[in-house]
């Protein structure tokens, strides 16, 4: 057998117009899961299974510091945290752009943002309850 070298045309790449504000129309009815992110932490396998009522988990994310506003998975903005006639809601001060959500459309691209180094620790410290004896 014998192989033979092929040789392929180089791709170019094709700008995309934007869409039509009616074709956006379309997507007005479709619905998204949206969350609010307070914070992330890295815990063993073993210290998951010993959480119980009164476990405290450390996020080290300050009280009053940003959070993050989530639709699918996604960061796509932060805002504060307010209380509403009772109940908590997210009033927005920081809408992500396009730029820091990743190019998606990249082949082997990552769709998920990198968070804030911040908001992901690899330890945590939390506290039994006062009834659990510590190990």
């Amino acid at each position: 057998m014998s192989a033979d070298a092929i040789e392929f045309t180089p791709l170019q790449a094709t700008p995309l117009a934007p869409p039509a504000p009616a074709e956006l129309e379309r997507l007005n009815d479709v619905t998204v899961e949206v969350s609010v992110e307070i914070g992330r932490t890295r815990m063993t396998l073993g210290d998951a299974l010993a959480l119980g009522p009164g476990s405290v988990i450390g996020l080290h994310r300050l009280a009053g510091e940003p959070v993050d506003l989530l639709v699918n998975g996604r960061v796509i903005a932060r805002g504060e945290v307010v209380v509403l006639d009772e109940e908590f809601g997210l009033r927005v001060t920081d809408v992500t752009g396009n730029r820091a959500l990743g190019a998606t459309a990249e082949l082997g691209a990552d769709p998920q943002p990198e968070l804030p180094a911040e908001t992901v620790v690899d330890a945590v410290a939390f506290e039994p309850p006062a009834d659990v004896q510590a190990a």
